[in-house]
């Protein structure tokens, strides 16, 4: 019997159920009448043949050479390289063959029981996620690495993997900007026992990322915290008037008060404000009087002063007046032109007024010449 076999096939001869050979492509005699039979595969990646026991087929020098044995141990990984292009990742333990025919099959054993993969980005994305943690580190952050809750080290911004084997890896983030704290409503009752509230902000960066986090539960809560007493620590210590005339300085205070304590605190406090002081109603109430009585008393003041200075021009005008009869004279034409603008004809009796005052103004002016 004539058997071809093709370029992308391989055939396995047997003789009365023992393995002779592997026919490679070609024509080839299979003589049945003597026991002879064959089985025939396709060459593809990986080496399948059923209900046939590869060891056996090994014993063949050219079928060994024409595969690649893999062994892959219990907690490692392998990486597949075909033609030297990673094309998958192999978690199962066990031995795998593949053809070497028409490419070249190579691996990668990496051991997992350490969790810091050691391949590169581009080739994890043939590993299932489920093997690993994927942690991001972006700008302005910094991370924290704990194995099974242990500190390990610190991670620049960047993207970090991690095998997920025997070890359980978590990444804490800690942002290391300059954050703002704003610390809201904070009702404070003054020394003279007036109770006020006040808005209070300040700007604050962590300075040991690792110190707070491994140190200080909660630490926002802390800083908050540390911040919230401060102020009403101070506060607290001045009557409401002063807290007035000093509003302008608390926050320089306070925030001089608040870098004593920021080492402890692992944070550099930068900056501080005070933003609003809120009076209760009746408070409010009784500084609007006070404000304005202060604004009649100036007004008053003020209005005083205006009438000094018209009696002031008074006095001088009438000093000027009589020691100069012309600008007499002048002041009473004066006055009648004012008069005689105002009113068009006023009469008195059986006369005109505005005709009287003529006269008289003229008669007096003969008498004076």
């Amino acid at each position: 019997m004539k058997v071809i076999i093709n370029e992308n096939e391989r055939g396995f001869l047997f003789k009365n159920g023992t393995f002779r050979r592997m026919l490679p492509p070609g024509k080839h005699s299979v003589r049945s009448l003597f026991g002879e039979t064959y089985v025939k595969t396709t060459v593809g990646r990986q080496v399948v043949i059923k209900d046939i026991d590869i060891n056996v087929l090994l014993k063949d020098k050219a079928f060994a050479e024409s595969v690649t044995k893999i062994e892959l141990p219990d907690v490692h990984y392998a990486m597949h390289y075909e033609d030297g292009i990673a094309i998958e990742g192999m978690s199962t333990p066990g031995t795998y063959y593949y053809w070497n025919v028409f490419h070249e099959h190579t691996f990668q054993l990496i051991d997992i029981k350490n969790p810091v993969v050691a391949l590169p980005e581009e080739k994890m994305a043939r590993v299932p996620t489920s093997f690993y943690s994927r942690f991001v580190v972006s700008e302005g952050e910094t991370g924290l690495l704990f194995f099974d809750g242990k500190f390990q080290r610190q991670l620049d911004p960047g993207s970090y993997y991690f095998w997920n084997t025997f070890v359980k890896v978590t990444c804490e983030i800690v942002d290391v900007r300059t954050q703002q704290l704003d610390v809201n409503s904070q009702e404070i009752l003054t020394a003279d026992k007036v109770t006020l509230r006040l808005n209070f902000v300040c700007t604050y960066k962590i300075t040991d990322a690792v110190s707070i986090h491994n140190k200080l539960k909660d630490f926002k809560n802390q800083i908050y915290m540390t911040t919230q007493l401060v102020l009403r620590e101070y506060v607290g210590r001045l009557k409401f008037d002063e807290l007035l005339e000093q509003k302008d300085n608390i926050a320089g205070i306070v925030l001089e008060k608040l870098r004593e304590k920021q080492n402890s605190l692992f944070v550099e406090f930068s900056d501080a404000g005070l933003k609003d002081i809120i009076l209760p109603g009746e408070i409010r109430d009784i500084m609007n009087m006070v404000l304005i009585a202060e604004k009649n008393a100036q007004a008053n003041v003020i209005s005083r002063r205006e009438e000094v200075a018209s009696t002031r021009s008074l006095l001088n005008t009438a000093k000027l007046m009589e020691e100069n009869v012309t600008l007499y004279k002048l002041k009473e034409l004066e006055y009648l032109e004012k008069i005689c603008d105002k009113v068009g004809n006023i009469s008195v009796g059986s006369g005109n007024l505005l005709g009287q005052l003529g006269e008289i103004l003229t008669a007096k002016n003969h008498k004076d010449s």
